[in-house]
């Protein structure tokens, strides 16, 4: 068929008008911060200075000093100077503390009340130049307390909102993790809701996930848009006769998808820095084929479905066990150690992570 002069004309005109204004090449994507929990190294117990050194030596850009008592002071002066010292190395300080909730079987009152407690690390944050406080509710214990989950999640919200003035004047967000089987996602989202999204999120656990029976890469579906925080690892899950067994791993040395969880991640919480806390070399078994369990966590059978797909693809691994004759201080020091330096050179060299090269 003849091509009519209109047509041609306009394939011309279109040809020319691509050679004149050729495509954007799509920029790359925008770097996502690395760092690291204070909790991964735990059984060196290095205070604040000195974990600030190791974070810098790993040429990582934010330290997540996890709980308050590795703090050499929780004074103002000292705690400047700590942030100036951070500040020198190239680091961005997140800070952590533990329960909230008091009620809660993990409440200690170290800290004084759980408000006083809140207040504390509210103010410590400010002055460290943390966006956020993170703290926890309690662990799975507190869902067969009295009156449930739901209680102890009433109970936080009190606490919270209690401190809300605190919180806003200050210009810190609170993180709620989802800790140690305590909390379903949706669960979560119920508490942050509650309490006021406007000053309270999320500090997402990859880990944490499993022991909810809630597939890593599904919960950060659902926690991703209110996640301002985050400590995450892997997972190794595999069936057992009663349920699955659970033990967390470097990253890349268990099942998760990590490429896909980033290509999420850069869609639903890209701010958010990738804060990685291993805690490797033991297993647990959830035996959920009983229905006792479920008297304790909701059911939600799809959720529950994509939990099975991912631990029948996993297989058992062997617990830490100290060599013979080895130090078991020195030996717990060097296996801590291994677990997050290959997981740091993974998040830099396969999955793009971090600042800073090298």
């Amino acid at each position: 068929m003849v091509q009519s002069r209109r047509a041609f004309l306009a394939t011309v005109s279109a040809a020319g008008a691509a050679t004149m204004f050729p495509r954007p090449v799509s920029a790359a994507p925008a770097p996502i911060r690395l760092g690291i929990d204070n909790f991964a190294v735990r059984a060196f117990g290095w205070r604040a200075p000195e974990l600030i050194e190791y974070a810098a030596g790993l040429k990582l850009d934010t330290l997540f000093l996890s709980d308050l008592d590795c703090l050499p002071s929780l004074d103002d002066a000292p705690l400047l100077d700590l942030k100036a010292h951070a500040t020198d190395k190239g680091l961005s300080l997140y800070i952590g503390s533990w329960s909230i909730c008091p009620s809660s079987a993990r409440f200690k009152p170290t800290w004084g009340t759980a408000e006083e407690h809140l207040r504390t690390g509210i103010r410590v944050s400010k002055t460290l130049g943390s966006p956020v406080f993170r703290v926890i509710l309690g662990a799975s214990e507190d869902r067969k307390s009295p009156g449930g989950i739901r209680a102890r999640i009433a109970d936080t919200v009190r606490v919270l909102k209690a401190c809300k003035g605190a919180a806003m004047d200050a210009g810190i967000k609170v993180a709620i993790e989802n800790h140690a089987g305590d909390l379903h996602s949706w669960e979560l989202i119920e508490l942050v809701e509650q309490a006021g999204p406007d000053f309270v999120g999320v500090n997402i656990d990859s880990g944490n996930a499993a022991w909810t029976l809630e597939d890593p890469l599904d919960l950060l579906e659902r926690l991703g848009p209110y996640s301002i925080c985050s400590s995450l690892r892997d997972d190794m899950i595999w069936t057992t006769p009663d349920g699955a067994s659970i033990q967390w791993t470097a990253m890349g040395e268990g099942l998760l998808d990590w490429k896909r969880y980033i290509e999420r991640w850069r869609v639903l919480c890209p701010n958010v820095p990738i804060q990685i806390e291993t805690i490797s070399g033991f297993s647990r078994n959830f035996p959920y084929k009983s229905e006792a369990f479920w008297e304790h966590y909701e059911k939600r059978p799809e959720v529950l479905a994509k939990f099975e797909v991912l631990a029948a693809k996993g297989h058992p691994l062997e617990s830490f066990k100290v060599p013979t004759g080895a130090d078991k201080k020195e030996a717990e020091r060097a296996y801590q150690k291994g677990e997050i330096e290959r997981s740091i050179a993974y998040c830099k060299e396969v999955l793009g992570l971090g600042l800073r090269k090298g």
